[in-house]
């Protein structure tokens, strides 16, 4: 009678089946090819623009928009790892038996009808040959079983019992990558910093929701350097970055793109650049009636007094891109100015063009003389805690492959029976758990071998 199985049996053998990891890595296939395919960490309103409202609803519901980290395709990865462990020890009790048996047997009859069985006759005695053959086995195979029979003796050797466990070593390693990856998924991060030169800061802003982190240390932009190519192209851009913890300044070390910076688990990497607001400038104000002119340096949000009581100019800030009827004109600093009598009204003051503000035609013009250049670093901060799982993963994977694939288990049997002419008659075959056309043209080298001892 056929026993029922419990809930524990079926909930084991529903973990422990080959088509369970087959669906699971399928799905995680399909959803991957999702994630290449749909923009991730963008704005809503690029996927509404793209896909449509209906379609971003969609997306959000699903998590689509930060796939990776979505709570479906993180159980997806719990499921596989549960999956192979349970496969693991479900079928680690039959290999363990293979591994480490209690005791070693071999039956003849098994290799005497084996396709790679070979044989030929031996000029020397059988007792002799056995010792020869035995002692070439232990060398080159390992220990030796000898079964001695009214009309033979059979020599009986193996090796790479111990390789079953290869497939092991694959599991584990594809176990750490998994886990691995769930770890930095949940306990990591990926945020942005922008420092201008002078700056510190210990809070950075995750890359798609922009909410802060704490660092746990603060990070202190000394200096940026940027070259150009001739015909503009930045050539290469470089921080000086300090690293400053419980008030004390650690250590001091410039990062460039694809050298970053490493502390306690963390990595600054040199990602972007861009103009950073300087402090004020110096101005040439000049009165268009008599062309009398004097130079004033302002700082942005500071006013000052106009020349001849007419009026007061405040510098409000700066622009890194100006745009005027559809036209870039670059860096510019704009400010207001109040009249003595009358309403005050807004001026841009391009960097690049000098003679833009006396298109205004009023009773002055401003010219931007000099003001400091600085720009900001533009830093990419990430934390990985699984990173050495993955490590420790890659590292595992190739030892695993290469147990499985390049090394086996193998048997060699020798069979020595004596000859009508007092010599011998030797019969050679062998088996292996995998590559079998390579054993076969070993026991045709071993043959060769054994026939001119």
């Amino acid at each position: 009678m056929k026993k029922n199985k419990t809930i524990p049996d079926l909930i084991w053998q529903f973990f422990c089946s080959v088509k369970l990891a087959v669906y699971t890595l399928l799905i995680m296939a399909v959803t991957s090819i999702i994630g290449t395919v749909i923009l991730q960490n963008g704005s809503p309103e690029n996927y509404i623009r793209l896909y449509g409202q209906p379609i971003y609803n969609l997306i959000k519901v699903f998590n689509i928009d930060d796939m990776y980290h979505a709570w479906w395709f993180l159980f997806l990865i719990v499921l596989l790892c549960i999956n192979i462990v349970v496969c693991s020890i479900e079928r680690l009790s039959s290999t363990w038996k293979i591994i480490f048996p209690k005791q070693i047997k071999f039956n003849p009859d098994r290799f005497r009808k084996i396709k790679n069985l070979t044989s030929f006759n031996h000029s020397t005695d059988t007792d002799q040959l056995t010792k020869t053959y035995e002692s070439y086995l232990e060398k080159k195979v390992g220990t030796t079983l000898k079964v001695t029979t009214d009309t033979s003796i059979a020599l009986y050797a193996e090796k790479g019992r111990w390789t079953r466990i290869g497939i092991y070593f694959v599991h584990a390693s594809i176990l750490l990558l998994l886990v691995g990856a769930l770890i930095g998924s949940v306990f990591g991060f990926k945020a942005n910093l922008n420092l201008d030169e002078g700056e510190t800061s210990d809070t950075a802003f995750l890359a798609k929701k922009r909410t802060p982190v704490n660092l746990g240390f603060s990070i202190r932009c000394n200096d940026f350097d940027v070259k150009f190519y001739d015909t503009g192209a930045p050539e290469e851009f470089k921080s000086n970055l300090t690293i400053i913890e419980d008030g004390k300044e650690s250590f001091t070390k410039d990062i460039r793109v694809n050298h970053p910076l490493r502390y306690k688990g963390i990595n600054i990497f040199q990602s972007s650049y861009g103009t950073a607001q300087p402090g004020g400038a110096t101005f040439e104000i000049i009165q268009l009636s008599n062309n009398k002119t004097e130079n004033r340096s302002v700082n942005i949000g500071e006013e000052i007094k106009l020349a001849d009581n007419m009026g007061q100019f405040k510098l409000e800030g700066f622009l890194p891109h100006f745009d005027f009827k559809g036209n870039n004109l670059g860096e510019a600093f704009v400010g207001s100015i109040t009249p003595k009598e009358g309403e005050s009204f807004q001026i841009a003051l391009p960097v690049k063009f000098p003679t833009f503000d006396k298109m205004r035609k009023g009773n002055l013009a401003f010219v931007v003389k000099k003001f400091e250049n600085k720009h900001y670093t533009g830093l990419q901060i990430t934390k990985d805690p699984g990173i050495w799982f993955v490590y420790s993963g890659f590292i595992l994977m190739i030892i695993g492959c290469w147990v499985t694939f390049f090394m086996s288990h193998q048997s060699y049997f020798i069979e020595i029976k004596k000859d009508a002419t007092q010599g011998s008659i030797v019969s050679l075959s062998g088996t292996t758990n995998r590559n079998s056309q390579g054993m076969n043209l070993k026991i045709k080298k071993v043959t060769s071998l054994l026939k001119d001892m």
